[in-house]
């Protein structure tokens, strides 16, 4: 998502990774008139701020394939190199820490 900023007119003027004062509304990356907006615009930051945030995305969409390949035994995780092998672990077991973390939260209202 980017969050943009608008004119009076409701065109998009700007795009941001982060929420400004100026541009709390966000859009999908895949957004037609984020995008439209992206291949007219002539700011490099904007669309720095918009390849970022899908950056994001596909880091997480290429994790998947990457994961549903070594499951359907396509390819086998140790014919991955060793520096891609370390990176996929390490975001794994960050994910799992999360996910707990998540899990002790729970939904569990009886102990209020």
């Amino acid at each position: 998502m980017a969050y943009v900023e608008r004119n009076s007119q409701g065109h998009i003027i700007a795009a941001h990774e982060t929420q400004q004062s100026n541009a709390p509304e966000f859009l999908a990356i895949d957004s037609p008139e984020l995008t439209q907006f992206l291949v007219n615009s002539a700011s490099k930051k904007d669309v720095q701020a918009a390849l970022s945030t899908s950056d994001v995305e596909l880091i997480r969409v290429l994790e998947d394939l990457i994961n549903t390949l070594i499951d359907k035994k396509v390819i086998l995780f140790t014919d991955l190199p060793m520096v891609a092998r370390e990176k996929l672990s390490n975001r794994e077991k960050i994910r799992g820490h999360l996910s707990s973390l998540a899990d002790l939260m729970g939904d569990d209202e009886g102990i209020l």
